[in-house]
């Protein structure tokens, strides 16, 4: 059974949508990074600031291009997700549910992603249509 086009049209909504918005926190951090000033970054993992922000600018700045553009979509949400959850409940841990409402709203979004995939509207949807058409 063929998906109607309106899901696939839904789903790249989600995708631009939730990393767009991912990105504006994203790149912030990726200046931060790039930045002179010294790295100050919540050490979550123990292996200091610097590898913690890392691994922040490449989820919400590198893995938001990728579920932005559907480029290996399902495993760029990933690392999104693991920092989502970090963000919600490790870094504002002590803070009141409000502050925890926005990491997990984009965690439900990315897992919801993960689970349909990059659509037909998407470098992975082109890949696999291409694929499609010459095994036929």
């Amino acid at each position: 059974m063929k998906k109607p086009v309106i899901e696939d049209l839904g789903i790249l909504l989600m995708r631009v949508g939730a990393g767009g918005m991912i990105l504006t926190h994203g790149y912030p951090k990726l200046m931060r990074f790039f930045g002179d000033e010294p790295i100050k970054f919540m050490d979550f993992l123990g292996l200091g600031a610097t590898v913690s922000l890392a691994l922040a600018v490449f989820a919400e700045f590198v893995c938001a291009i990728l579920v932005i553009i559907g480029f290996k979509t399902r495993l760029a949400t990933v690392p999104l997700i693991v920092t989502m959850l970090t963000a919600a409940f490790v870094a504002h841990a002590s803070d009141p549910f409000g502050r925890k409402e926005l990491p997990l709203l984009y965690c439900v979004i990315f897992v919801a992603i993960l689970i349909f995939g990059g659509g037909k509207f998407s470098i992975d949807g082109m890949k696999n249509n291409k694929s499609a058409y010459y095994k036929s």
